[in-house]
């Protein structure tokens, strides 16, 4: 389903009127109003193809109607996201899940729609079908030197379906690990990961990176053999200048200080990016924001200030992507609910006094630096990111616009009611 622009211009202008009037009042406090805007309007999320479809757990999967059934349909979808919002506009793709049998095709189709491929994801955490070997017990760490192979050769045909679409990274995220003590020898399991890594990096193209993930627990449940951020970045560190450290926001324990960690990888020159959602106890795939959007602002406030010390590219610099299971919602409505909590953190962040913040420092002052940060936390910029997706063509309200063109009920009646996302 495509979206005509008339369809949104339409919907905008019914609601132009009450936009303005809350845009001025905001932007009449902003003294570089022009500069922020420019930046939110430049700021695009990655959505990933696994994500269009309903999710779920180990318990079931309630699918629901008009999902995508094919690769074709997945960017057709993410083309339906970047229409209504202007701030999506790549794709990550997850191999052997959506496999581009014909790249030229998937490009000219991507093209079309305004959109280019992120980062590939590989895929060693499941047997999948007439699979050889079994990653039942690791596949980068395992003992037998035969499994590790064939995990390698995996990512490496990864980085092959990636360079035939034009995407400059390879995500590796792992469930190796073991469930009791004794199961394995930490040292010997670490360093296979690191040799078996070190030939995926032989592999990449020169201007490629390769991103390295971590999580703390599960499938495993007594030790991940990347289990922190301190792991990946010691692999990372050995690997070369191509590894970078990938932060996934649930992929962490309750309490973990996820902005020092994002602050000091920055500053070493090794974040590769985000995989942004959020978790209340120990799962990562709940709505961005829809739990503690205090620490999605904290976590910004440090990109942004550490990301201007170094001078980087806000926009292009590291890889912003999304990745949540969708289990009671609407896919669709949850990407684009993501998008718009990412974005309003990230507004708030632009606006954080930094000069006023350093002198607070500097000095001690522990009460005006919380009053500094939660001045730009509480400033309700929703207008400033609706002003920008207008500007670029979308919809002031994305969600809203999204049910009065009534898009599910439209993919329902091309896909059918019972459709079934491939992947997962």
């Amino acid at each position: 389903m495509k979206i005509e622009k008339y369809t949104v211009d339409e919907l905008n202008h019914q609601q132009s009127n009450k936009h303005q009037h809350r845009f001025e009042g905001v932007a009449a406090d902003i003294n570089n109003l022009d500069e922020v805007l420019q930046k939110i309007s430049v700021f695009n999320i990655a959505i990933p193809s696994w994500a269009l479809g309903t999710g779920g757990t180990r318990f079931g999967r309630f699918s629901g109607g008009g999902e995508p059934r094919s690769l074709e349909e997945k960017i057709e979808d993410v083309g339906v996201i970047h229409a209504l919002n202007k701030s999506s506009n790549s794709i990550s793709l997850h191999i052997p899940w959506d496999i581009p049998e014909n790249a030229a095709s998937i490009k000219a189709l991507a093209a079309q729609l305004g959109l280019h491929f992120d980062a590939v994801n590989s895929n060693t955490f499941q047997d999948q079908k007439d699979q050889k070997l079994s990653y039942k017990f690791g596949s980068l760490h395992h003992v037998d030197k035969a499994v590790r192979k064939q995990a390698v050769e995996h990512n490496i045909e990864v980085i092959k379906y990636g360079k035939e679409l034009d995407s400059k990274a390879l995500s590796v995220w792992l469930s190796d690990g073991s469930n009791f003590p004794g199961q394995l020898n930490f040292r010997k399991a670490f360093q296979n990961t690191l040799e078996s890594l070190q030939e995926i990096y032989a592999a990449l193209p020169d201007d490629w990176k390769v991103w390295v993930e971590y999580k703390p627990y599960e499938p495993n449940f007594y030790s991940t053999t990347i289990g922190d951020w301190g792991q990946s970045y010691l692999l990372s560190s050995k690997l070369g200048p191509k590894a970078q450290t990938l932060v996934d926001l649930g992929h962490h324990l309750q309490g973990t200080n996820i902005e020092q960690i994002v602050s000091l990888l920055l500053m070493e020159g090794k974040l590769a990016g985000f995989h942004f959602n959020d978790s209340k106890y120990g799962d990562d795939d709940l709505t961005v924001g829809s739990i503690n959007p205090y620490q999605l602002f904290l976590i910004f406030n440090e990109l942004v200030e550490g990301m201007d010390a170094r001078g980087m590219d806000h926009a292009t610099a590291i890889g912003w992507m999304i990745d949540a299971s969708h289990n009671v919602k609407d896919p669709i409505e949850d990407l684009l609910q993501s998008v718009q909590a990412i974005k309003i953190a990230y507004a708030q962040a632009l606006l954080v006094d930094k000069t006023a913040l350093q002198a607070a420092q500097n000095n001690n002052d522990v009460a005006l630096a919380q009053e500094i940060l939660q001045q730009a936390y509480r400033t309700d910029v929703r207008p400033l990111v609706a002003e920008a997706s207008v500007r670029n063509g979308g919809a002031l309200n994305p969600i809203e616009a999204y049910r009065k063109l009534q898009i599910r009920e439209h993919l329902i009646k091309e896909r059918g009611l019972k459709t079934v996302a491939t992947g997962l």
